[in-house]
């Protein structure tokens, strides 16, 4: 008897422990209407026969305000920029001096980024992904989230939150190849001036619109 009721218990705390990383990002989406942090982006692709996975590391600064808009500066060890004003998605590589754009409608959808900024809600997320809680890891709560859409590029996406911290983005894609963005100093805010998603074309670049 005191077997089956220790049993039922720990059946207990692991259904609570795995509620944890839905409620996290559910709360995440509610009450971080915008916000910012540093980041370093650590990308694995697959090995290759007799070879081992290549690892590419990166860093710069993140923002994002609901609904749609996100900044990604990286700085190293290359300049490029990702931004997305709301209707326009641009990524300027300032190494080829070359813009490009699409319509934001077409360009989001099941991304990581919808997770991040474009969904106002968890239900609105679910419309798009099958949300899932993870049990706790590295002292992070984690909740799961896949494409409904078998045929896009993102197989899966993992969120760790600490307390109410975004701390972990892990995207998997199709082809086998990681990604492991880790934000620093993230900071939740009311709102962010719109300014900060504008982004003016440099003198002389290449733009292509897609």
């Amino acid at each position: 008897m005191k077997q089956w009721i220790a049993a039922a218990a720990l059946v207990s705390l692991a259904g609570w422990a795995q509620a944890d990383g839905l409620q996290s990002l559910e709360k995440f989406m509610t009450s971080s209407q915008a916000g910012e942090a540093q980041f370093t982006q650590t990308v694995t692709s697959p090995a290759k026969q007799g070879q081992a996975g290549r690892v590419k590391t990166s860093s710069g600064s993140f923002a994002f305000q609901r609904p749609g808009k996100f900044k990604f500066i990286y700085q190293k060890p290359f300049d490029q920029t990702i931004v997305a004003d709301g209707s326009v998605l641009t990524v300027y590589d300032a190494d080829l001096n070359q813009v490009t754009q699409r319509q934001q409608s077409k360009a989001l959808g099941q991304t990581p980024a919808a997770l991040l900024a474009s969904a106002s809600s968890l239900q609105a997320l679910k419309a798009e992904f099958d949300v899932s809680s993870l049990p706790e890891a590295d002292g992070q709560q984690w909740a799961q989230a896949i494409p409904k859409n078998k045929d896009g590029q993102i197989k899966q996406v993992k969120v760790g939150f600490k307390g109410d911290e975004l701390q972990t983005l892990e995207i998997e894609d199709g082809f086998g190849q990681r990604s492991v963005l880790r934000f620093v100093g993230f900071k939740a805010l009311p709102s962010l001036p719109g300014s900060a998603f504008e982004f003016a074309i440099p003198s002389g670049a290449e733009v292509i619109r897609q």
